[in-house]
C-alpha cells in the first residue's frame, strides 16, 4: 500500500519539491547579500535595498502563503476523491487491505511530504528574511517591507503555515471524501481555506494571546493621521501589530473626530497642524495592540489551533469512510 501510494503521487510530489530547490537556490544566492548590508549598515539599511531584493521578500512571502491551498487543492482534494470516481479503490478494498489502512497510508505518507514542503519553505523564507524582520522590529523599516507579526506577514513565517498546510491538506481529504468527485472537491477546499483563514486571521488570532492597551494623551509629536478614517497615533512601540484605535474625550468616553480635523486632514494639511484643535480638547487615543513579543506565542496558538481543526478534519474521513462508502 505505501509502494502504490508513493507510485501515486510521485510525480506531483517531485514538481513541487523541485520547484522548492530552485527558490532555495535563490534565496541561498541573495541572503549573504543582506546580512552583509546588514551588518555594515545596521537596522536602517532596509531603506537601501533594490528592487530585486523586494521582489524576493514578496515572492517569497506569498508562496509561503500560497503553498498551503495548493496543497490542499491539488493534493488533498483529488487524493480519496479520485479513486472513489473512479471506482478503484474497490480493488484494494476487495484484497488484504482494509478502509482504514488504506486511507491512514494516504493521509501519512502525503501528509508528511506536505508538512516537510511547508516547513523546508518557510524555514527558508524566515532565514532569508530574518535580517529585515530584525531591522523592522527596531524601527528601521522602509515601505513595502511590513514587520513580521503584520496580519500580511505573520502566515509566511514561523511555523504557522505548516498547520496551514496540514489543515488543508487534510480539508482537501475531507471534502474529497464527501463529495466523492475531483473538481467540485478542489474548488469546494479552496473556497473553505479562504473562508477559515480569513475568519483565523481576522476574528480569532487577536484573541489567542491578550493584548496590550494603552491611553495616550494626543500630541503634535505622537499624531501620525487617518488610517482606515480613524485617527491613529504613535505609540512607540516598534514591531508592534496595532488591532484597533479609537479617539476618547478629556472624560474618557468614545468620540467621533471633530468635522474640522477630518476637514483638515482629507485637504491635505499637516497632520500635527490638523491636530492643534485635538489637543486643546483633551482628546485622547486608546490602542489595542500585540507586543512584538507576542510573535512566537501566536505562532504556537494558532498552529495548535490549526492541528485542532486538521484531526477533526481527519476523524471525519475515518469515519465517513468506513460507514458511508461502498
Amino acid at each position: 500500500m505505501i509502494w502504490l501510494t508513493w507510485r501515486q503521487f510521485r510525480t506531483q510530489g517531485a514538481w513541487v519539491f523541485a520547484g522548492l530547490a530552485l527558490f532555495a537556490a535563490v534565496l541561498l544566492a541573495t541572503g549573504p547579500h543582506l546580512v552583509q548590508l546588514h551588518h555594515t549598515a545596521g537596522d536602517h539599511f532596509v531603506q537601501l535595498l533594490g528592487g530585486s531584493d523586494y521582489d524576493v521578500y514578496l515572492v517569497g512571502a506569498l508562496l509561503v502563503r500560497a503553498l498551503p491551498a495548493l496543497i490542499g487543492v491539488f493534493w488533498g482534494a483529488p487524493l480519496v476523491a479520485r479513486e472513489l470516481e473512479a471506482g478503484t479503490h474497490r480493488l484494494a478494498w476487495n484484497q488484504s487491505v482494509t478502509r482504514t489502512r488504506w486511507l491512514a497510508v494516504k493521509l501519512g505518507l502525503v501528509g508528511l511530504a506536505a508538512m516537510a514542503a511547508a516547513g523546508l519553505l518557510t524555514l527558508a523564507v524566515s532565514w532569508w528574511c530574518a535580517p529585515i524582520d530584525q531591522a523592522t522590529a527596531n524601527g528601521g523599516g522602509a515601505a513595502g517591507f511590513p514587520q513580521r507579526l503584520s496580519p500580511t506577514m505573520f502566515d509566511s513565517r514561523g511555523v504557522v503555515p505548516v498547520g496551514w498546510a496540514v489543515f488543508a491538506f487534510t480539508l482537501g481529504v475531507a471534502v474529497g471524501t464527501v463529495l466523492r468527485r475531483t473538481v467540485p472537491a478542489m474548488a469546494t477546499t479552496l473556497a473553505g481555506f479562504a473562508v477559515a483563514e480569513g475568519v483565523i486571521s481576522v476574528f480569532i488570532r487577536p484573541l489567542l494571546v491578550a493584548p496590550n492597551r494603552i491611553t495616550v494623551p494626543i500630541t503634535a509629536d505622537n499624531l501620525m493621521g487617518l488610517r482606515d478614517g480613524a485617527l491613529s497615533v504613535d505609540i512607540n512601540q516598534h514591531g508592534a501589530w496595532v488591532i484597533s484605535e479609537r479617539t476618547l474625550d478629556a472624560a474618557g468616553h468614545p468620540v467621533t473626530l471633530p468635522h474640522e480635523f477630518t476637514n483638515c486632514m482629507q485637504s491635505g494639511g499637516d497632520p500635527q497642524v490638523c491636530g492643534a484643535v485635538l489637543g486643546k480638547l483633551g482628546y485622547r487615543q486608546e490602542t489595542t495592540f500585540h507586543l512584538a513579543d507576542h510573535f512566537w506565542p501566536l505562532q504556537w496558538a494558532e498552529t495548535g489551533v490549526l492541528l485542532a481543526l486538521a484531526l477533526l478534519a481527519t476523524a471525519l474521513c475515518f469515519r465517513w469512510t468506513r460507514r458511508s462508502l461502498s
